[in-house]
């Protein structure tokens, strides 16, 4: 018997869209298989490690946690969705000038996460920055590059602000 589906609108990375998905099938599975948006990495599937993280009308979601028809009438951004025709965002930019980047699985969700902090602190301290980054498992870096690289990218978002 087939899964019961459900039709959905939203808007994508700034851009409407739409299509039927199963009851059970989860945000991040949507954004993958229907639209090809692999940026956010399928991991632990369980919310515990955060490589999926996207944020939903501005908020951040784990992408494994959320089912996809929660997404109708949303506003969901993805890794894919920062970058601009001027180029990749301040926080990409950040991550790569700063070498915080070794295997990538969990730079999406890093950098979304950073996205989230500094949409409601531009200026955090490292001490914050360690706090909104604790759900966000990387086990190659040991942090430091990471930590370096979103104060970099919240320096650089305050001086092209001004």
């Amino acid at each position: 018997m087939a899964s019961p589906t459900r039709k959905i609108t939203f808007v994508l990375n700034g851009r409407a869209a739409s299509t039927s998905v199963p009851v059970h099938m989860n945000a991040l599975t949507m954004l993958r298989d229907h639209f090809e948006l692999t940026g956010a990495k399928i991991a632990c599937g369980e919310g515990q490690c955060a490589a999926c993280t996207i944020l939903v009308d501005g908020d951040s979601i784990n992408g494994c946690l959320m089912l996809a028809v929660n997404c109708d009438g949303c506003e969901i951004t993805t890794i894919e969705g920062l970058e601009s025709v001027a180029g990749l965002d301040v926080i990409q930019q950040s991550f790569i000038d700063n070498w915080a980047v070794q295997c990538g699985f969990c730079t999406a969700g890093m950098i979304m996460q950073t996205r989230y902090l500094l949409s409601r602190n531009p200026h955090p301290s490292e001490a914050e920055i360690k706090y909104a980054i604790e759900g966000n498992v990387c086990r190659c870096t040991g942090y430091h590059k990471i930590i370096d690289a979103i104060a970099a990218a919240a320096a650089n978002s305050a001086g092209n602000a001004e």
